[in-house]
């Protein structure tokens, strides 16, 4: 009797659970951002820095172990340079990073070098409560600093005193 009870419990369950773990979640991941062009050519954000609307951004998903790309979704900032992406899926244990894909601006297009890509935690196994993900700003570079990024640059600098 206790078999049968198992057996049934086993065909019942096991398909309902194999279902519910190939769905999509019922709360997407709200991927948050800012692309911003650096036009004092500084390396981070400064009070000269602009953010730019029509980048294209992208999240990519990959293997841990083999590092093939499993999920890749593109978005583009509004007005304010923000994106929001809208991720459906839970990833669990890959490795997960929102990156640049280009910048409507052709006078500040390059990439700023480490600045160009930032990992993004896209599980629910991990303690983070929210549904939103905070991504750190990513940036392009301007052809040429603007003039009067030597005073600006000379407000981070440290002093040796």
């Amino acid at each position: 009797m206790a078999r049968r009870v198992l057996l049934v419990a086993l065909c019942v369950l096991l398909p309902a659970l194999m279902v519910s773990a190939s769905r999509p979640v019922s709360n997407p991941f709200v991927v948050k951002g800012r692309v911003y062009c650096d036009t004092c050519r500084a390396g981070f954000e400064t009070s000269a820095t602009t953010y730019i609307a029509g980048a294209r951004v992208k999240v990519e998903c990959k293997n841990r172990n083999t590092m093939q790309l499993i999920y890749s979704k593109e978005a583009t900032t509004d007005s304010y340079g923000t994106y929001n992406m809208f991720i459906n899926e839970d990833h669990e244990d890959q490795l997960c990073d929102a990156m640049l894909v280009s910048s409507p601006q052709h006078d500040c297009a390059a990439m700023s070098p480490g600045r160009e890509q930032t990992r993004v935690i896209l599980t629910r196994y991990n303690g983070i409560a929210s549904d939103n993900r905070f991504a750190n700003a990513m940036g392009f570079m301007k052809d040429e600093a603007l003039s009067g990024c030597a005073e600006i640059l000379k407000q981070y600098q440290e002093s040796d005193e």
